[in-house]
Protein backbone atom coordinates (compact mmCIF):
# COMPACT_ATOMS: atom_id res chain seq x y z
CA UNK A 1 0.00 0.00 0.00
CA UNK A 2 0.84 3.91 -0.57
CA UNK A 3 -0.60 6.74 0.45
CA UNK A 4 -0.21 10.78 1.26
CA UNK A 5 -0.86 11.40 4.15
CA UNK A 6 -1.73 14.94 5.94
CA UNK A 7 0.41 14.47 9.59
CA UNK A 8 -1.79 15.66 11.75
CA UNK A 9 -4.91 13.68 10.38
CA UNK A 10 -2.91 10.35 10.60
CA UNK A 11 -1.55 10.97 13.58
CA UNK A 12 -4.91 11.65 15.50
CA UNK A 13 -6.03 8.63 14.05
CA UNK A 14 -2.65 6.79 14.73
CA UNK A 15 -3.43 7.96 18.51
CA UNK A 16 -7.26 7.45 18.35
CA UNK A 17 -6.93 3.67 17.52
CA UNK A 18 -3.49 2.48 19.47
CA UNK A 19 -6.03 3.10 22.75
CA UNK A 20 -7.48 -0.59 21.72
CA UNK A 21 -3.25 -1.83 22.12
CA UNK A 22 -2.89 -3.60 24.93
CA UNK A 23 -0.34 -2.47 27.07
CA UNK A 24 0.28 -5.63 28.37
CA UNK A 25 2.32 -8.34 27.22
CA UNK A 26 0.59 -9.63 24.38
CA UNK A 27 1.22 -11.32 20.96
CA UNK A 28 4.07 -8.94 19.47
CA UNK A 29 1.61 -9.13 16.13
CA UNK A 30 -0.67 -7.17 18.38
CA UNK A 31 1.85 -3.72 18.82
CA UNK A 32 0.85 -2.94 15.40
CA UNK A 33 -2.11 -0.81 13.74
CA UNK A 34 -3.58 -2.62 10.56
CA UNK A 35 -3.65 -0.71 7.32
CA UNK A 36 -6.56 -1.34 4.74
CA UNK A 37 -6.31 1.19 1.82
CA UNK A 38 -8.49 0.64 -0.90
CA UNK A 39 -9.86 3.00 -3.55
CA UNK A 40 -9.95 6.79 -1.93
CA UNK A 41 -10.23 5.40 1.88
CA UNK A 42 -7.80 3.90 4.07
CA UNK A 43 -8.73 2.00 7.61
CA UNK A 44 -6.82 1.50 10.64
CA UNK A 45 -7.51 -1.09 12.87
CA UNK A 46 -6.35 -2.40 16.31
CA UNK A 47 -7.00 -4.84 18.86
CA UNK A 48 -5.82 -6.62 21.96
CA UNK A 49 -8.42 -9.62 21.42
CA UNK A 50 -10.68 -8.11 24.32
CA UNK A 51 -11.42 -4.81 22.64
CA UNK A 52 -10.37 -3.48 19.42
CA UNK A 53 -11.41 -0.36 16.91
CA UNK A 54 -11.85 0.09 13.18
CA UNK A 55 -11.13 3.54 12.08
CA UNK A 56 -11.41 5.74 8.91
CA UNK A 57 -8.53 7.95 8.13
CA UNK A 58 -9.57 11.31 7.25
CA UNK A 59 -7.92 13.06 4.07
CA UNK A 60 -5.49 9.81 2.98
CA UNK A 61 -5.38 10.22 -0.76
CA UNK A 62 -4.66 6.46 -1.57
CA UNK A 63 -2.31 5.73 -4.50
CA UNK A 64 -1.66 2.08 -4.49
CA UNK A 65 -4.22 0.04 -2.84
CA UNK A 66 -3.31 -2.78 -0.05
CA UNK A 67 -2.68 -3.77 3.35
CA UNK A 68 0.06 -4.03 5.68
CA UNK A 69 1.05 -3.89 9.07
CA UNK A 70 2.09 -0.39 10.88
CA UNK A 71 4.55 -0.55 14.20
CA UNK A 72 2.19 1.26 16.29
CA UNK A 73 4.71 3.01 18.72
CA UNK A 74 7.37 3.87 16.52
CA UNK A 75 4.66 5.41 13.74
CA UNK A 76 2.77 7.88 16.55
CA UNK A 77 6.71 9.04 17.68
CA UNK A 78 7.60 9.96 13.99
CA UNK A 79 4.47 11.51 13.23
CA UNK A 80 4.66 13.52 16.50
CA UNK A 81 8.04 14.54 16.10
CA UNK A 82 8.04 15.30 12.17
CA UNK A 83 7.39 18.91 10.90
CA UNK A 84 6.09 18.59 7.54
CA UNK A 85 2.55 18.74 6.49
CA UNK A 86 2.07 16.25 4.30
CA UNK A 87 4.05 12.21 4.14
CA UNK A 88 4.09 9.83 2.20
CA UNK A 89 3.53 6.43 3.90
CA UNK A 90 4.78 3.01 2.00
CA UNK A 91 4.45 -0.35 3.70
CA UNK A 92 4.63 -4.23 2.32
CA UNK A 93 4.55 -7.11 4.28
CA UNK A 94 8.16 -6.95 5.13
CA UNK A 95 8.89 -3.55 5.76
CA UNK A 96 6.80 0.56 6.44
CA UNK A 97 8.32 3.68 5.03
CA UNK A 98 7.83 7.25 6.12
CA UNK A 99 8.96 9.83 4.13
CA UNK A 100 8.51 13.52 3.85
CA UNK A 101 10.75 16.70 1.66
CA UNK A 102 13.18 16.53 4.14
CA UNK A 103 12.98 13.45 6.18
CA UNK A 104 12.62 9.49 6.04
CA UNK A 105 12.09 6.22 8.02
CA UNK A 106 12.41 2.38 7.64
CA UNK A 107 10.72 0.29 10.01
CA UNK A 108 10.78 -3.97 9.90
CA UNK A 109 7.09 -5.05 9.84
CA UNK A 110 5.25 -8.39 10.16
CA UNK A 111 2.64 -9.94 7.35
CA UNK A 112 -0.58 -8.50 7.54
CA UNK A 113 -2.41 -12.13 7.80
CA UNK A 114 -1.08 -12.83 10.91
CA UNK A 115 -3.80 -9.68 12.44
CA UNK A 116 -6.81 -11.30 13.87
CA UNK A 117 -9.79 -10.19 12.02
CA UNK A 118 -12.13 -7.82 13.71
CA UNK A 119 -15.95 -8.54 13.98
CA UNK A 120 -17.83 -6.38 11.17
CA UNK A 121 -20.72 -4.34 13.06
CA UNK A 122 -24.02 -5.92 11.95
CA UNK A 123 -27.26 -3.63 10.32
CA UNK A 124 -29.61 -5.72 11.02
CA UNK A 125 -30.48 -5.00 14.44
CA UNK A 126 -29.30 -2.06 16.97
CA UNK A 127 -29.70 0.63 19.12
CA UNK A 128 -29.50 4.43 18.32
CA UNK A 129 -28.61 6.96 20.69
CA UNK A 130 -27.14 10.48 19.69
CA UNK A 131 -23.35 11.16 20.24
CA UNK A 132 -24.03 14.25 22.33
CA UNK A 133 -26.25 12.34 24.47
CA UNK A 134 -24.15 9.39 24.97
CA UNK A 135 -20.82 11.25 25.74
CA UNK A 136 -22.59 13.25 28.55
CA UNK A 137 -24.25 10.24 29.75
CA UNK A 138 -20.77 8.29 29.80
CA UNK A 139 -18.83 10.75 31.92
CA UNK A 140 -21.78 10.95 34.50
CA UNK A 141 -20.76 7.24 35.23
CA UNK A 142 -17.48 6.18 34.01
CA UNK A 143 -15.83 7.86 37.23
CA UNK A 144 -17.80 5.54 39.60
CA UNK A 145 -16.77 2.43 38.17
CA UNK A 146 -14.73 -0.21 40.46
CA UNK A 147 -11.22 -0.89 39.93
CA UNK A 148 -11.78 -4.59 41.08
CA UNK A 149 -14.69 -6.78 40.84
CA UNK A 150 -16.78 -7.32 44.23
CA UNK A 151 -20.20 -8.61 45.33
CA UNK A 152 -21.87 -5.12 45.28
CA UNK A 153 -19.24 -3.71 42.43
CA UNK A 154 -17.88 -4.83 38.81
CA UNK A 155 -15.43 -2.94 36.46
CA UNK A 156 -17.31 -2.10 33.73
CA UNK A 157 -20.76 -0.01 33.35
CA UNK A 158 -23.92 -1.72 32.61
CA UNK A 159 -25.82 -1.02 29.97
CA UNK A 160 -29.40 -1.65 29.95
CA UNK A 161 -31.58 -0.80 26.64
CA UNK A 162 -34.97 -0.70 25.82
CA UNK A 163 -37.35 0.70 22.37
CA UNK A 164 -37.31 4.04 24.17
CA UNK A 165 -34.29 4.52 26.27
CA UNK A 166 -30.55 3.88 27.06
CA UNK A 167 -29.42 3.71 31.27
CA UNK A 168 -25.66 3.37 32.19
CA UNK A 169 -25.25 2.34 35.38
CA UNK A 170 -21.80 2.22 37.62
CA UNK A 171 -20.72 1.23 40.99
CA UNK A 172 -17.82 0.68 43.28
CA UNK A 173 -20.14 -0.85 46.28
CA UNK A 174 -19.74 2.76 48.43
CA UNK A 175 -21.70 5.09 45.30
CA UNK A 176 -23.68 4.29 42.02
CA UNK A 177 -23.83 6.43 39.22
CA UNK A 178 -27.18 6.23 37.23
CA UNK A 179 -27.76 8.25 33.84
CA UNK A 180 -30.18 7.80 30.98
CA UNK A 181 -31.38 9.07 27.37
CA UNK A 182 -33.55 8.64 24.52
CA UNK A 183 -32.53 5.79 22.69
CA UNK A 184 -34.37 4.94 19.35
CA UNK A 185 -34.81 0.74 18.01
CA UNK A 186 -33.84 -0.62 14.48
CA UNK A 187 -35.16 -4.10 12.93
CA UNK A 188 -36.86 -4.91 16.15
CA UNK A 189 -33.69 -4.49 18.35
CA UNK A 190 -35.08 -6.03 21.58
CA UNK A 191 -34.03 -4.83 25.02
CA UNK A 192 -31.07 -6.00 26.24
CA UNK A 193 -28.27 -5.41 29.43
CA UNK A 194 -24.54 -6.01 29.08
CA UNK A 195 -21.78 -4.77 31.18
CA UNK A 196 -19.10 -2.89 29.38
CA UNK A 197 -15.19 -2.46 30.24
CA UNK A 198 -14.13 0.66 31.33
CA UNK A 199 -11.60 0.71 28.65
CA UNK A 200 -14.45 0.35 25.76
CA UNK A 201 -16.41 2.91 27.26
CA UNK A 202 -13.44 5.66 27.49
CA UNK A 203 -12.54 4.31 23.74
CA UNK A 204 -16.09 4.88 22.80
CA UNK A 205 -15.74 8.19 24.46
CA UNK A 206 -13.39 9.49 22.86
CA UNK A 207 -14.72 8.30 19.26
CA UNK A 208 -17.65 10.70 19.96
CA UNK A 209 -16.68 13.84 18.47
CA UNK A 210 -20.02 15.22 16.58
CA UNK A 211 -22.56 15.82 19.14
CA UNK A 212 -25.49 15.70 16.66
CA UNK A 213 -23.95 11.63 14.82
CA UNK A 214 -25.92 8.88 15.84
CA UNK A 215 -24.30 5.97 17.42
CA UNK A 216 -25.09 2.54 16.52
CA UNK A 217 -25.39 -0.25 19.46
CA UNK A 218 -25.36 -4.02 18.74
CA UNK A 219 -25.64 -5.77 22.19
CA UNK A 220 -25.49 -9.34 22.64
CA UNK A 221 -24.76 -11.88 25.41
CA UNK A 222 -21.16 -11.92 25.26
CA UNK A 223 -20.39 -8.60 23.47
CA UNK A 224 -21.21 -5.20 22.29
CA UNK A 225 -19.99 -3.56 18.70
CA UNK A 226 -20.71 0.79 18.56
CA UNK A 227 -20.59 1.98 15.28
CA UNK A 228 -20.15 6.05 15.34
CA UNK A 229 -21.11 7.58 12.25
CA UNK A 230 -19.15 10.79 12.95
CA UNK A 231 -15.67 9.59 12.51
CA UNK A 232 -16.82 6.33 10.81
CA UNK A 233 -15.38 4.30 13.41
CA UNK A 234 -16.58 0.44 14.95
CA UNK A 235 -15.53 -0.32 18.39
CA UNK A 236 -15.81 -3.50 19.41
CA UNK A 237 -15.62 -5.39 22.62
CA UNK A 238 -15.80 -8.11 24.76
CA UNK A 239 -18.33 -7.96 28.03
CA UNK A 240 -17.80 -8.16 31.32
CA UNK A 241 -18.49 -11.90 32.80
CA UNK A 242 -21.15 -11.90 35.94
CA UNK A 243 -24.39 -10.52 37.01
CA UNK A 244 -24.50 -6.50 37.65
CA UNK A 245 -25.61 -5.67 41.47
CA UNK A 246 -29.85 -5.38 41.39
CA UNK A 247 -29.13 -1.34 41.56
CA UNK A 248 -32.74 -0.44 41.75
CA UNK A 249 -32.83 -2.07 45.16
CA UNK A 250 -30.25 0.04 46.75
CA UNK A 251 -32.66 3.67 46.07
CA UNK A 252 -34.22 5.14 48.97
CA UNK A 253 -37.86 4.44 48.91
CA UNK A 254 -39.49 7.13 51.12
CA UNK A 255 -36.83 10.30 51.96
CA UNK A 256 -37.50 12.46 54.58
CA UNK A 257 -35.53 15.51 53.21
CA UNK A 258 -35.12 16.67 50.04
CA UNK A 259 -32.56 19.91 49.64
CA UNK A 260 -32.34 22.27 46.77
CA UNK A 261 -28.86 22.70 45.44
CA UNK A 262 -26.70 24.44 43.02
CA UNK A 263 -23.76 22.64 41.73
CA UNK A 264 -21.42 25.40 41.70
CA UNK A 265 -22.04 26.79 45.43
CA UNK A 266 -22.02 23.35 47.07
CA UNK A 267 -19.08 22.32 45.40
CA UNK A 268 -17.03 25.04 46.70
CA UNK A 269 -18.16 24.42 49.75
CA UNK A 270 -17.28 20.72 50.14
CA UNK A 271 -13.94 21.32 48.63
CA UNK A 272 -13.59 23.97 51.24
CA UNK A 273 -14.33 21.42 53.95
CA UNK A 274 -12.44 18.99 52.65
CA UNK A 275 -9.17 20.98 53.16
CA UNK A 276 -8.70 19.64 56.66
CA UNK A 277 -9.35 16.31 56.15
CA UNK A 278 -6.49 13.32 56.20
CA UNK A 279 -5.83 9.98 55.45
CA UNK A 280 -6.84 9.10 58.69
CA UNK A 281 -10.03 11.31 58.76
CA UNK A 282 -12.03 11.00 55.61
CA UNK A 283 -15.09 12.40 56.44
CA UNK A 284 -17.38 16.32 55.92
CA UNK A 285 -19.78 15.99 58.73
CA UNK A 286 -22.62 17.91 56.85
CA UNK A 287 -25.36 19.41 59.27
CA UNK A 288 -28.52 19.99 57.89
CA UNK A 289 -30.78 23.41 59.18
CA UNK A 290 -33.68 25.35 57.76
CA UNK A 291 -32.05 27.76 55.65
CA UNK A 292 -28.15 26.58 56.12
CA UNK A 293 -25.89 23.34 55.64
CA UNK A 294 -23.05 23.93 57.75
CA UNK A 295 -20.09 21.70 56.58
CA UNK A 296 -17.19 20.44 59.40
CA UNK A 297 -14.08 18.55 59.12
CA UNK A 298 -11.12 17.78 61.58
CA UNK A 299 -7.70 15.77 60.87
CA UNK A 300 -5.68 14.57 63.78
CA UNK A 301 -2.95 16.71 62.50
CA UNK A 302 -4.20 18.94 60.04
CA UNK A 303 -6.65 21.07 61.75
CA UNK A 304 -10.69 21.58 61.45
CA UNK A 305 -12.63 23.70 58.99
CA UNK A 306 -16.54 24.97 59.43
CA UNK A 307 -18.20 25.97 55.92
CA UNK A 308 -21.25 27.63 55.64
CA UNK A 309 -23.73 27.41 52.86
CA UNK A 310 -26.85 29.28 52.63
CA UNK A 311 -29.67 26.96 51.70
CA UNK A 312 -33.22 27.26 50.56
CA UNK A 313 -34.57 24.34 52.52
CA UNK A 314 -37.39 24.21 55.69
CA UNK A 315 -37.10 20.56 56.44
CA UNK A 316 -35.93 18.89 59.48
CA UNK A 317 -32.43 19.18 61.06
CA UNK A 318 -30.33 16.31 59.63
CA UNK A 319 -26.89 15.43 60.38
CA UNK A 320 -24.79 13.00 57.78
CA UNK A 321 -21.13 11.84 57.18
CA UNK A 322 -19.40 11.55 53.72
CA UNK A 323 -16.65 11.10 52.00
CA UNK A 324 -16.22 14.58 50.23
CA UNK A 325 -13.75 12.81 47.86
CA UNK A 326 -17.02 10.88 46.65
CA UNK A 327 -19.06 14.06 45.93
CA UNK A 328 -16.42 15.95 44.44
CA UNK A 329 -15.91 13.59 42.02
CA UNK A 330 -19.64 13.94 40.94
CA UNK A 331 -19.76 17.56 41.22
CA UNK A 332 -17.08 18.07 38.80
CA UNK A 333 -18.75 16.79 36.17
CA UNK A 334 -21.88 18.77 36.05
CA UNK A 335 -22.16 22.68 34.98
CA UNK A 336 -21.52 24.77 38.09
CA UNK A 337 -24.84 26.16 37.55
CA UNK A 338 -27.20 23.37 37.77
CA UNK A 339 -29.58 23.05 40.13
CA UNK A 340 -30.37 19.72 41.80
CA UNK A 341 -31.82 18.08 44.89
CA UNK A 342 -30.48 16.30 47.95
CA UNK A 343 -32.54 13.66 48.73
CA UNK A 344 -31.68 11.69 52.70
CA UNK A 345 -33.89 9.69 54.91
CA UNK A 346 -31.55 10.03 58.05
CA UNK A 347 -27.58 9.63 59.27
CA UNK A 348 -27.25 5.70 58.51
CA UNK A 349 -28.87 5.85 55.37
CA UNK A 350 -27.50 6.34 51.90
CA UNK A 351 -28.14 10.05 50.12
CA UNK A 352 -29.56 10.71 46.58
CA UNK A 353 -28.73 13.46 44.44
CA UNK A 354 -30.60 13.97 41.47
CA UNK A 355 -29.87 16.30 38.58
CA UNK A 356 -33.29 16.41 36.49
CA UNK A 357 -34.93 13.54 35.54
CA UNK A 358 -31.80 11.82 33.94
CA UNK A 359 -28.99 11.96 36.04
CA UNK A 360 -29.21 10.35 40.03
CA UNK A 361 -25.99 9.82 42.31
CA UNK A 362 -26.34 7.56 45.65
CA UNK A 363 -23.75 8.06 48.07
CA UNK A 364 -22.97 5.66 51.12
CA UNK A 365 -22.51 7.93 54.38
CA UNK A 366 -19.53 7.13 56.98
CA UNK A 367 -20.82 5.83 60.17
Amino acid sequence: MKALCPRESLLSACQLASAAISTREVKPVLKNLKAVAVDDRCTLMATDLELGIRLQVRGLQVQESGEALLPAARLIAILREAQDEELTLEADAKSCAVRGPYIEFEMPTEDPANFPDLPSFSEDQYHEVTAGVLRQMIRRTLFAVASESARWATTGVFWELDDKAVRLVATDGRRLALAQGPATTNGGAKGMTGVVPKTAMALLERNLQDDEAPVRIGLTPNEVLFRTEGNQAVIYSRLVEGRFPPYREAFPKKPTARVPLQVGSFSAAVRQAAVMTDEVSQRVAFHFTKKKLTLEAQGQTTGRSKVELPLEYEGKNLDINFNPRFLVDMLRILDPETDMTFELVDGNSPGMLKAGDDYSYLILPIT
